[in-house]
């Protein structure tokens, strides 16, 4: 729902805390914003304590990560508030607000699911350092926010911060005011409102951002730059807002969105003339483009690039429904078996001569056809994957099965933190040029655990596709 729409009476937020800029949005009859979220029915679930093989490694490392970024990070990261009590973020780009997003969203899996390591910080100040970060971030959007010198949003990326530090802020909505519950739900409905303007070209709108990268008459919008990424994030945003206020007015138009949005994400030339429909989108007609090949190739950064084969977002979907005890659309799933086939038994031509796969057989090691302009190091990104695909049985395409690159990239993901005494996973530069690295490995495993724990918990599987 638009900001206008919550508008009825605009009142300064409680005074010497907050300042002019930082709105308080009401609605009729005395309802506020975050009285639209349905919070998460944590009795309907059973336990699950990581004691099968795949849970005993990602336990293992977000534990670790978890550990490492709401501790030593955080620490040295937020050193003091601001005069309107909020966290100093230290800016509002990608490294201001997508980075404690992401450590919120790992923070919040560990301490909600029992993962949690107080060796160095309390359960309890894990949980305040916790809510620091959600309700700082919320506060901070443009929804909330009228200062442009700390205000973020509305941007080409900033669904995908929302979506992170509104998972986090759902499964912590128990420790969260009744003002910051509804700047969560100002800053995601403000951002998914956007993408149900768009339609079967443009991301928003009728122009600007489009969601393929060849279109369906040759045209190629942006040579080696697939928008399987954008689609992808811009969905999880669409599925998670739908799923924390299933009953909300805009509701319906959320999750329609969202489901063109999985179905152009990965999208091939062959959907062109597939007469199925998912989830409400008829392939063959609404489709006006592609964005991986029909071998299951993605291209980006002008390469075919290992790193962007890796669609575990759309597999996360299955958290964000199952916490609402909802299936996910099958949309998702659209065809993750022939990417991973991609990384897994297609050759690709080798310098050195022959040819080779991108997973190196009996190994953790990845062969980057074109070259790697992220680093050298990624097994967690490959096992996180590798992880949700086992899990929902998607490998049925290749000849050696994703549980077993689930063991040998979450090893070589284990043995990388293993190096150092506080839990985080890079050493040098070159192993991942990412700023947010740490806090990559945090969400994959965060997302990783919260999947393998709704699906295996003792009171039966949560997870459904539609």
């Amino acid at each position: 729902m638009k900001l206008a729409r919550y508008v009825r009476s605009v009142t300064a937020l409680v005074a010497g805390a907050l300042t002019a800029g930082l709105l308080q949005i009401s609605t009729a009859h005395g309802a506020t914003p975050g009285d639209q979220v349905t919070p998460i029915a944590w009795n309907q679930f059973g336990t699950y304590v990581g004691s099968d093989a795949a849970g005993r490694r990602v336990k293992s490392v977000l534990a670790n990560e978890s550990r490492y970024l709401i501790g030593p990070n955080y620490a040295g990261t937020y050193t003091h508030y601001m005069s309107d009590g909020y966290l100093d973020l230290g800016g509002t780009g990608e490294a201001a607000v997508r980075y404690p997003a992401m450590t919120a969203l790992s923070v919040a899996a560990a301490l909600k699911l029992g993962v949690y390591n107080p060796v160095d910080v309390s359960a309890a100040n894990a949980t305040t350092r916790e809510v620091n970060l959600i309700r700082t971030i919320a506060a901070r959007h443009k929804a909330n926010n009228a200062n442009s010198a700390t205000a973020w949003g509305y941007d080409w990326q900033t669904s995908l911060w929302a979506y992170y530090d509104g998972m986090a802020a759902w499964m912590m909505w128990d420790k969260l005011s009744a003002t910051d519950r509804d700047n969560v739900v100002n800053m995601l409905a403000g951002e998914a409102d956007r993408f149900i303007t768009g339609n079967d070209v443009y991301l928003i709108g009728a122009g600007g951002n489009q969601l393929y990268m060849t279109r369906t008459d040759g045209t190629v919008v942006s040579a080696g730059d697939s928008k399987v990424e954008e689609d992808q994030w811009s969905a999880a945003l669409l599925g998670l807002t739908a799923a924390m206020m299933p009953n909300h007015p805009q509701a319906t138009a959320w999750r329609t969105r969202h489901n063109q949005l999985l179905v152009a994400a990965a999208a091939s030339p062959a959907d062109h003339t597939n007469p199925a429909t998912i989830d409400g989108v008829k392939l063959s007609t609404w489709l006006k483009g592609s964005n991986i090949g029909n071998d299951g190739t993605v291209f980006n950064h002008g390469i075919v690039h290992p790193i962007y084969m890796i669609l575990d977002q759309p597999l996360d979907e299955a958290a964000s429904a199952g916490l609402a005890n909802t299936c996910a659309p099958t949309a998702a799933e659209h065809n993750i078996s022939s990417v991973y086939s991609a990384l897994v038994d297609k050759r690709y031509p080798s310098s050195g001569g022959g040819t080779k796969t991108i997973y190196q057989p009996g190994s953790a090691g990845v062969f980057y056809p074109q070259g790697n302009d992220w680093g050298t190091t990624f097994a967690g990104y490959f096992g996180g994957f590798d992880n949700l695909v086992s899990l929902y049985g998607l490998d049925n395409m290749v000849t050696t099965s994703a549980a077993t690159w689930a063991k040998l990239h979450d090893d070589a993901q284990i043995a990388l933190q293993a190096r150092f005494t506080d839990g985080h996973t890079y050493g040098a530069g070159s192993e991942n040029t990412y700023g947010g690295r740490e806090q990559r490995i945090g969400v994959i495993y965060g997302l990783d655990y919260i999947s393998l724990w709704l699906n295996k918990n003792s009171a039966g599987n949560k997870t459904c596709w539609s």
